[in-house]
């Protein structure tokens, strides 16, 4: 029985994200910077994770504090908005 060859896969390079805030320091995060914030969050409500989002551990877990701290105060929701029944 003869062996067939198997097909080479095309090999793709993958560019590692980099972390917008330490590239740009004057970046800040801020709770009350919704639009900043709402780069972070799915249109579901849930955060995006860090290797998503191409933070780093630290900027991430301030971006996640800042999110938590603007849904306290009602700057962003919980949930998406329902439509009216």
């Amino acid at each position: 029985m003869p062996v067939m060859p198997r097909r080479k896969r095309k090999q793709f390079y993958v560019r590692r994200k980099v972390c917008r805030f330490c590239v740009d320091a004057n970046l800040p995060i801020d709770y009350k910077d919704v639009s900043t914030l709402r780069q972070f969050v799915t249109e579901r409500g849930k955060i995006i994770p860090r290797r998503i989002s191409g933070n780093c551990a630290r900027h991430q877990r301030r971006v996640t504090r800042a999110i938590k701290q603007a849904r306290l105060l009602s700057l962003i929701a919980y949930t998406p908005a329902q439509p009216p029944a």
